[in-house]
């Protein structure tokens, strides 16, 4: 009866995290048009001379309205086409929510553990999306200082509910812009800087669509922290690292070493019997998918609802190249060379995954990275493990490092690339737990790693980004760690 208990217990746990990061994803919009009405108050209080000196910021205002109508269009049809509530139904029998080319031999594994924040807040964009690019955080709790509600004017205004009112022979969303072939009319301009009674009074007239209306409709009347919305805008910025040509210079700086010395170590992959390749914080997968391209056996591994969510959609339901179009530097005036460079459109997937020659037997495994890969199923049955931007999301390395040797075959290569900005160290400012916080210096994990049979072969400092804007006015670089070890026979 107890362990009934504790299944219930857990089992609405992780049915409430789910609406809670679909939630975050349908308040996207809502959130960013109080940013866009924040800064045109600002421009309000101008003097007339200064306004004289800058008279087209209430036009970029406006296409910066649009911009987020864009961004929300490609939100919503990503929850409409994978079905909210079949995701919430999959949740109730304990299955995997997507489908990931999930071989269906994990459902004994335990549900995520969302009764703790593992999430570390950063004012940095840059932090925060990195934080978020892990297998092991939950989507329970944020910083205290996030935990608030949206006032009446975080509601979409009128020209953002007629954004979605009409769809596509495909069921697929309408933006305005499909709708009005672009032209800006007095009335939408009028409606886009409507007053916030016009807000109030217009909210349950807000058509997304079958299932998601009802359920967007108990989101805007909920508290969406404002923590959950920035890991939304994160999820937008991920998608240019992993899925842009935009993101290709990010993409050789870190998937492409790693991709070069998985061909050296496994110069023959066309065997009966594919190598395996472990890819644990997969993100949104495109390191995972470009090593399946290569020809091993490749499972992803992540934890992340939000990632898993959006990395679902690109992985299954894109039909070609570029067909989708999002705006990703909008939701910051700071360091911007130009108007331009902050509101331009950035179109993906520059790779489509159905065409891009996948090795069969490719998979994602949603789980903690420490409860999924500690079965004793797991033991010795894998050739290979890359881990990017994955080793400081633990609470304890060590433990990590374990595990990936445990779960290594003897003679097996693991290629690691990434920093040490540890995601816990700073847990104790925004949460109430005593959270465990292992913080080694990079001499003192590769003494890990010896410990547990893991022989380094090659080393070397690569400095890299990670998500940057790379046309932006600041950038913030890290010196990451790049080697590649062998497990002892």
């Amino acid at each position: 009866m107890e362990d009934i208990e504790i299944s219930k217990i857990d089992q609405e746990l992780e049915i409430n995290a789910l609406r809670r990061v679909i939630g975050a994803y349908l308040d996207y919009s809502a959130a960013a048009v109080e940013d866009a009405q924040r800064w045109e108050r600002s421009y309000s209080k101008l003097s007339p001379s200064h306004k004289a000196i800058l008279p087209h910021l209430p036009k970029k205002y406006l296409q910066l309205r649009r911009c987020i109508s864009k961004n929300a269009f490609f939100i919503l049809n990503m929850l409409q086409v994978q079905g909210v509530e079949q995701i919430l139904s999959s949740l109730i029998a304990y299955e995997p929510p997507f489908d990931m080319g999930y071989d269906g031999s994990w459902n004994n594994i335990n549900s995520h553990d969302f009764e703790t924040e593992q999430h570390e807040i950063e004012n940095n964009d840059e932090t925060l999306s990195r934080n978020l690019d892990s297998s092991n955080h939950s989507e329970a709790i944020d910083r205290p200082e996030y935990a608030c509600s949206h006032a009446v004017a975080n509601y979409p205004t009128e020209s953002e509910r007629m954004c979605w009112h009409e769809q596509d022979s495909n069921g697929h969303f309408l933006p305005s812009e499909a709708i009005s072939n672009s032209v800006v009319t007095p009335s939408e301009s009028q409606a886009i800087h409507g007053s916030s009674e016009d807000l109030q009074s217009g909210v349950e007239s807000f058509q997304v669509g079958g299932h998601l209306d009802s359920l967007f409709r108990r989101v805007i009347h909920s508290n969406v922290p404002l923590a959950d919305v920035d890991k939304v805008r994160c999820i937008v910025r991920n998608i240019v690292r992993d899925w842009a040509e935009e993101g290709k210079v990010e993409r050789d700086q870190c998937y492409k070493p790693i991709l070069e010395e998985l061909q050296l170590a496994f110069p023959s992959r066309n065997g009966e019997r594919p190598p395996t390749c472990l890819v644990p914080g997969a993100g949104l997968a495109r390191l995972a998918c470009e090593i399946s391209r290569l020809g091993f056996m490749t499972q992803g591994n992540e934890f992340s609802y939000y990632m898993l969510i959006c990395s679902s959609f690109i992985l299954n339901h894109t039909q070609a190249p570029m067909e989708w179009a999002i705006h990703p530097w909008i939701h910051s005036n700071c360091n911007s060379r130009s108007d331009e460079d902050q509101l331009r459109p950035v179109r993906f997937p520059d790779l489509h995954p159905g065409s891009a020659g996948i090795t069969d037997g490719f998979s994602m495994c949603a789980g903690d990275f420490v409860e999924v890969y500690s079965h004793p199923s797991q033991t010795e049955a894998w050739d290979a493990i890359v881990t990017c931007f994955f080793l400081d999301t633990a609470h304890n390395i060590a433990e990590y490092i374990e595990i990936l040797s445990r779960v290594l075959k003897p003679g097996g290569v693991w290629i690691n690339f990434g920093p040490l900005l540890y995601h816990f160290a700073d847990a104790h400012s925004y949460s109430p737990e005593d959270e465990m916080s292992i913080e080694l210096s990079l001499e003192d994990v590769k003494k890990i790693a010896l410990h547990y049979g893991l022989k380094l072969k090659k080393e070397k400092i690569v400095e890299t980004t990670y998500t940057a804007n790379m046309l932006s006015m600041m950038q913030n670089r890290y010196f990451a760690a790049f080697w590649t070890m062998v497990k002892e026979k």
